[in-house]
């Protein structure tokens, strides 16, 4: 438990007169996981804690100095251009997979930097992704690491097709739920031996 990082955090966040709940939706991620980071019992990693120097207006130097960097979770990043679906997304990562570091992006070439620091074990994509496709960003993102596990999320079931043409692992129908989160978990070439979904 590092409660140095999380006494620094919680500071510094009732400082800017934040509660949880906004600062979670500032970094895109739910207010659970705010909490955790607070009460020491998960640590942000790199890309986060860059993201939360600049919401926080802090010099990251700050932040550094009292966070260690996590390889045991398991690394999640879910991209959607809709900024409402991605709130109410990673709420539902949140719950169906608690022991996840889990990242949220709206724009593609945010993930990619992402992926090129990060080890990323499983990314959700929306295929719609304004004027670009998410069947190009799972391409990417296997260039970059080819061990990453792509599942797809679509309103349009008619894209199953090409998605299946990208080396994918999956494809979800929108809205995305802990019910299908848990069955495309069970579908991977590995399972994740963590987190709230049974195996």
């Amino acid at each position: 438990m590092n409660t140095s990082f999380s006494q620094t955090l919680k500071k510094l966040r009732k400082e800017r007169g934040l509660s949880q709940i906004q600062l979670g939706k500032q970094m895109f991620v739910d207010n659970s996981t705010i909490a955790r980071w607070e009460n020491g019992s998960r640590m942000p990693d790199a890309a986060m804690l860059t993201r939360l120097s600049k919401v926080l207006n802090v010099d990251i130097s700050v932040l550094l100095s009292d966070a260690a960097e996590s390889d045991e979770s398991f690394n999640i990043i879910i991209v959607d251009d809709n900024r409402p679906i991605l709130s109410s997304s990673l709420m539902v990562l949140e719950k169906a997979v608690p022991d996840a570091a889990i990242m949220g992006f709206n724009w593609p070439q945010e993930a990619i930097e992402y992926a090129k620091m990060n080890r990323v074990d499983l990314a959700i994509l929306d295929i719609e992704l304004g004027t670009a496709s998410g069947l190009d960003l799972c391409r990417k993102l296997l260039e970059i690491n080819p061990c990453t596990k792509v599942v797809y999320l679509t309103a349009y079931p008619d894209y199953a097709l090409d998605a299946w043409n990208t080396d994918a692992c999956g494809f979800i129908v929108k809205p995305l739920t802990p019910e299908n989160v848990g069955r495309q978990l069970k579908k991977l070439h590995y399972p994740f031996s963590r987190g709230g979904v049974d195996e």
